[in-house]
């Protein structure tokens, strides 16, 4: 996970200035269609999810191991209960009325959104020509 996290930033480098651009400024447009199809989910199914963390004792190799013995096979790894979060899902109710008029909203903001990002789309291209 350590290691994606690291990564992130360097494949958002790889895009062109022009795709830095668009991206940047039809980020508000992106997260209200997340929000759509989230909600959109939610009434289809009649119920929302929530998320929730436990946490749970694993098996993991401790980091303090025994010195090899100078013949012969070699100890087992050395194991200790470790805690580690488990991020998992539940069903929750949902008000349905007031999540259709949710969905209105978002719709209607997504309409809003998408006009104001042609003009920056186009803004966008023509600083970084490709």
């Amino acid at each position: 996970m350590k290691r994606l996290i690291i990564l992130l930033p360097l494949l958002a480098a790889c895009a062109t200035p022009q795709e830095q651009c668009i991206n940047r400024e039809t980020r508000d447009l992106r997260t209200v269609e997340k929000l759509i199809a989230e909600t959109s989910l939610n009434l289809s199914r009649g119920y929302g999810m929530e998320e929730y963390t436990t946490w749970e004792r694993d098996w993991q190799e401790c980091d303090i191991q025994p010195p090899p013995p100078k013949k012969g096979k070699p100890p087992p790894p050395r194991l200790c209960w470790e805690t580690e979060p488990v991020t998992r899902e539940r069903p929750v109710a949902i008000d349905l009325r007031a999540e259709a008029q949710k969905l209105d909203a978002l719709e209607a903001k997504r309409a809003e959104l998408a006009r104001a990002a042609q003009s920056v789309i186009a803004a966008c291209k023509a600083q970084y020509p490709e």
